[in-house]
């Protein structure tokens, strides 16, 4: 017994200090609340989430080497807990439906990226789609996944190595990402899960975490070793938050990655008549993997071997060269140069300027943001959808276009 109780006490001096139990977290947001004169809190709770969004712009617009192409397998837990009702209608239901819009939000923001989905169940991990970059492909899956019936325990041991198999050939210019979003608090696996822990880190596989019930030690341990990160949800919008905010934009890239020059075609889509006499039907190399494939008289055409792709971005099946189309590249352009913050200030400082030079709104808010290029005002609302959404000062393209 007392061999036992040193044990335990060692593998808790492990933990760095750190502030993680929710009761502090509810302890130290129950301090900074405070009341205005009717007895309100609506004023202090704004200023909070106005608060947690500026630091978010901020932490974004510092110059950090990104990985651009990335390979992601996103892990859903679908054993017997996704079953609980604390996310309406389940748990199951309401992650396939957060998974949907995350599809579309991260090949909009990563478009010369892939995904897969692995899903975990009764103690074995199975391979819903592989690494694709269409998202199509993607939606129709989890739509059908809606019907998937709960059973046993995960296994993250076998759901690691199933996206390790893949995960292993990709490039060294690439990142290597594993999501895994977790339901229950145990874990079946055929082997030693620490050990894989190690081979993810020596492969250099980033692997994060969203856990749905609690936080859970080997999770810790899994995020911590592989520079990912591990966070437990609060309720269903902080699931969201946490899903489209934290995983869709391209991670640091490791100091240790690789940097090579990457060859791509730029392919037209052409199309024939079928009146014309030269057109020759070709058949599509994107619908391989599929039972409906055909010959089709337009598409893009790989400039390195003329195979034919009813859309893009993909790699080519023949000879392996990257198909994109520019407008892919240019929506990825942002995160390598981030729009800088703009200076926060009282309204005061400014009193030639009574209108925001973007929506045109009364500066009615008692802080204004101003572009230190083009000396722009802008209101709060304006300074978050330029840097969430729009990436470039709206007053700074119009005095470069302006002759």
């Amino acid at each position: 017994m007392p061999d036992q109780h040193i044990k335990i006490s060692v593998i808790m001096d492990e933990e760095p200090e750190r502030t993680k139990r929710w009761e502090g977290g509810y302890e130290r947001t129950w301090e900074i609340l405070k009341e205005d004169e009717s007895g309100s809190l609506k004023a202090t709770v704004e200023e909070i989430l106005f608060q947690s969004k500026r630091d978010r712009i901020v932490k974004s617009t510092g110059q950090i080497r990104l990985g651009m192409m990335r390979h992601l397998f996103v892990v859903i837990d679908s054993s017997r807990s996704m079953e609980d009702q604390d996310l309406k209608p389940n748990r199951l239901t309401a992650t396939l439906k957060l998974m949907e819009a995350f599809i579309d939000e991260y090949f909009d923001q990563n478009p010369i990226s892939q995904v897969g989905i692995i899903m975990t169940k009764n103690k074995r991990a199975e391979k819903l789609t592989d690494l694709s970059g269409n998202p199509k492909k993607h939606m129709t899956a989890i739509r059908k996944a809606v019907d998937t019936v709960c059973l046993g325990e995960p296994s993250l041991y076998n759901s690691l190595n199933l996206a390790l198999q893949t995960l292993k050939h990709m490039p060294g210019h690439t990142s290597r990402e594993i999501l895994i979003i977790l339901s229950s608090l145990t874990t079946c696996d055929p082997a030693n899960i620490y050990e894989m822990i190690q081979t993810m880190k020596s492969l250099k596989v980033r692997v994060s975490v969203i856990g749905l019930s609690a936080e859970v030690r080997v999770c810790t341990m899994l995020t911590r070793e592989t520079g990912g990160t591990y966070h437990v949800i609060l309720d269903e919008s902080h699931f969201k938050e946490l899903l489209l905010t934290l995983h869709v934009k391209p991670p640091p890239a490791n100091a240790s990655s690789e940097c090579s020059l990457i060859r791509m075609g730029f392919p037209q889509h052409t199309f024939a008549s079928l009146t014309d006499q030269n057109a020759k039907p070709a058949f599509s190399m994107a619908l391989l993997d599929s039972t409906d494939a055909g010959l089709s008289l337009g598409g893009y055409f790989c400039p390195q071997c003329h195979g034919n792709y009813t859309e893009l971005p993909v790699e080519c099946k023949v000879c392996g060269l990257t198909l994109v189309s520019a407008p892919h590249l240019a929506r990825s352009f942002h995160h390598l140069f981030p729009l800088h913050a703009f200076t926060e200030m009282p309204v005061g400082d400014r009193p030639d300027k009574r209108f925001c030079d973007s929506c045109q709104g009364e500066l009615k808010d008692k802080t204004i943001f101003t572009c230190s290029s083009c000396k722009n005002v802008f209101c709060v609302e304006c300074d978050h959808f330029i840097h969430d959404s729009l990436h470039c000062c709206p007053g700074c393209v119009h005095s470069q276009r302006t002759p």
